[in-house]
């Protein structure tokens, strides 16, 4: 990848996104002259330019590059225009001198008095941190309510995490969109919210601090700071990527899934060419179907539980695209020097333990870490303790899916209204029912159901699983499909007990989130029935008369068809309709088109070892597993005590990626957590430069 030329990694061409057109600002990189898309981040301007490594760690000269790409951590940091700033968050700027972060800056030489000014305070009835899917629901609702709403969020655009998702959303349509890609809800919820004159929101503003005089500090375009005094505070920040510890977890081309879904989705950059993914959540399942949607090859996925945590379906539309996921594996350790060149994998028993022997190595640019999220919660259990009226939603609240999110959004701006002696309806008690059922875990997993019928119009369910989702119930014009009364319910057909035949319209085929239902028409020729399946890549990859690989639920190839007919059209919102031509015989367990061959995660043929055994657990300041586990057995109990010593947690990001793994590091050590003293958060949760927060005036 270090040796990619430069301007190669613009993704012009995806079957759902398209590229906007865009003004071009010229940049420099170690002197050299680049172009950037205005606007964009600085990290996404390199990697659009095929740079990697950011820069060195002032420590060891260890290379730096993303890890979350959402402002989280600091592994990001680059030097523009004379100032060290976080490349994932700030925009190139025409002209803008860009230098890697090499050794730890000098500060700048004051010679005469900076001017202050006063600092602006602000009252609003509801102060709204977050511009996720909770975020803007709650607003929705005080909007309704004619609340005065301040909402404030670090990005360019509201959405959250939803404008990074490509996919089309499970639950019920009419509560939470089901069945629409995420980037259209955040446009639909968007257009709502800005119905309401009585919300006022601030993009690229950080919500950094919280005072026990209940002022919530601001910094607005990384410029102004401001002080707002909300009459109640609503957290919905969302959650940042728990980090991983192994050998070479810091290497450039190792990074959160976010990070690549912000990438790929929001910025349109190839950042790799072939991926491995760590963590069977529905994060890292939906990151690898992503990947290949944009051209990326997908080597694998490693899963330490017998069974991967996501949706079964994300799991088996991304095996039947060809990518194999091995659970019971863990990573042992990143290869490379100043990027990732493979990586080492192996089995583990049912004590944690690797299995000698079962070591292998995949030759792969990128991995991604997906092993769960933590809640942005800080600002809420701070401004409890000070006795704020404060609320909190979506994953700041209980991680879950976006659909839960908005859903709780939505009943939290009921509950801050009514805080705030509005006259508004009372919660539907079915609300909360349908709160709790979005974030349910997914539920029984039952064997594949094929229908005996070989007549007629035959529609296959492949999903075995009971997760939240009818999309597929509300958009048959027969109302022949049916979940039961639960929306975990498996679907199946009714037809028969309501006296309606299926006419083969396909429309539950292209809503479907999961791509998990297909129909076998034999109406024409019940020994070659015609197959009709979703697919969510280019149109130009696949023709008639092209002879596809297809493969059953499990990714299980059933052997070769001929496509009959691909159509495309408005009403199926991106999704590619494939007709197929094949054998009665296999017909009903086809379930999708291998996508990538099998040559692409084959492993290497000897695996690779690494000489270190340190493993890094606080990025920012390089501080080893080895350091602190040598700390516990002298007896420190104590967090702080263990950063004295050490400085772990007291880089730019404050103990953000690095706190929840000393606790791990004390559970391994057999240190119950209750005998620990906790880290002392910093007074400001996010970083901001002095300058700004004493109020420096404009010209200075």
């Amino acid at each position: 990848m270090g040796d990619t030329p430069r301007g190669t990694r613009r993704i012009v061409s995806h079957p759902i996104l398209s590229s906007p057109a865009r003004e071009t600002v010229e940049f420099t990189w170690q002197g050299e002259q680049l172009s950037a898309f205005e606007g964009e981040c600085i990290s996404t301007a390199l990697f659009a330019n095929g740079i990697h490594v950011f820069g060195h760690h002032a420590k060891d000269n260890s290379p730096q590059g993303i890890f979350c790409a959402n402002g989280q951590c600091s592994q990001c940091m680059v030097v523009a225009d004379g100032l060290a700033v976080k490349s994932c968050m700030e925009p190139v700027k025409p002209g803008m001198r860009i230098e890697p972060l090499q050794g730890l800056p000098s500060l700048p030489v004051i010679e005469q008095p900076v001017p202050f000014r006063e600092i602006e305070e602000i009252d609003v009835e509801c102060l709204i941190v977050g511009g996720g899917p909770s975020g803007l629901a709650a607003a929705v609702e005080l909007g309704k309510a004619g609340v005065r709403v301040l909402l404030v969020d670090d990005k360019d655009r509201l959405g959250g995490k939803l404008v990074l998702q490509t996919h089309k959303f499970f639950g019920s349509i009419d509560e939470v969109h089901a069945g629409t890609r995420g980037i259209d809800i955040a446009t639909l919820m968007e257009e709502e919210l800005r119905q309401y004159n009585t919300v006022e929101c601030w993009l690229n503003t950080n919500a950094v601090a919280v005072y026990s005089d209940h002022k919530v500090g601001l910094v607005r375009d990384g410029r102004e700071y401001l002080l707002a005094r909300p009459e109640t505070l609503l957290v919905a920040a969302g959650a940042r990527e728990k980090s991983l510890t192994f050998r070479g977890n810091t290497l450039p081309g190792v990074y959160g899934a976010g990070a690549f879904q912000t990438l790929v989705n929001r910025d349109l950059v190839r950042p790799s060419e072939k991926l491995f993914i760590v963590g069977g959540g529905n994060v890292g399942l939906i990151a690898g179907y992503h990947a290949l949607q944009a051209g990326i090859e997908v080597v694998g996925l490693v899963e330490a539980l017998p069974e991967c945590g996501g949706y079964k379906v994300h799991k088996d539309k991304l095996v039947r695209m060809g990518v194999p996921i091995h659970t019971r594996h863990t990573v042992v350790s990143a290869n490379g020097d100043e990027h990732i060149e493979s990586v080492t994998v192996a089995a583990i028993d049912e004590n944690w333990a690797i299995v000698p022997g079962s070591e292998r190595s995949y030759a792969c640019d990128t991995l991604l870490i997906a092993v769960g999220l933590d809640p942005c919660d800080e600002f809420f259990h701070k401004a409890n303790a000070f006795g704020m009226k404060a609320f909190s939603a979506g994953d700041a609240s209980e991680i879950a899916e976006a659909s839960a999110a908005i859903f709780s959004g939505k009943i939290q701006g009921i509950r801050i209204a009514k805080a705030l002696g509005k006259d508004v309806p009372e919660i539907p008690d079915e609300w909360s029912r349908i709160e709790q059922i979005l974030k349910s875990k997914p539920g029984n997993t039952e064997p594949e159901f094929l229908p005996d019928k070989r007549e007629g119009v035959s529609v296959v369910f492949h999903c075995e699983q009971e997760i939240p989702c009818t999309p597929c119930t509300s958009v048959c014009p027969k109302q022949a499909i049916s979940t039961g009364d639960d929306l975990r319910g498996r679907p199946k057909v009714i037809g028969d007990e309501i006296g309606e035949v299926c006419n083969g319209c396909t429309k539950c085929v292209t809503i479907c989130p999961g791509l998990a239902i297909t129909l076998v028409d034999y109406r024409k020729d019940d020994e070659y029935p015609v197959i009709s399946l979703a697919h969510e890549f280019m149109k130009e990859d696949i023709q008639p008369g092209d002879v596809v690989t297809v493969l059953d639920t499990e990714g299980v190839p059933l052997g070769q068809a001929e496509v009959f007919k691909v159509a495309a059209g408005k009403k199926m919102d991106r999704t590619l309709l494939v007709r197929i031509k094949a054998p009665k015989e296999i017909a009903p367990r086809i379930a999708g088109i291998q996508v990538q061959e099998s040559k692409v995660s084959e492993p290497m043929e000897q695996y690779v070892t690494r000489m270190s055994d340190d493993t890094i657990v606080c990025r920012c300041e390089r501080v080893t597993a080895g350091e602190i586990r040598a700390l516990i057995a002298q007896g420190m109990r104590d967090v702080n005590e263990i950063k004295t010593v050490t400085r772990t947690g007291m880089g730019a990001c404050g103990s953000k990626t690095c706190g929840s793994l000393v606790n791990f590091l004390f559970r391994q050590e057999g240190i119950p957590l209750d005998e620990t003293t906790p880290n002392v958060d910093r007074p400001l949760f996010v970083e901001v430069p002095l300058g700004v927060f004493c109020g420096t005036a404009e010209e200075a």
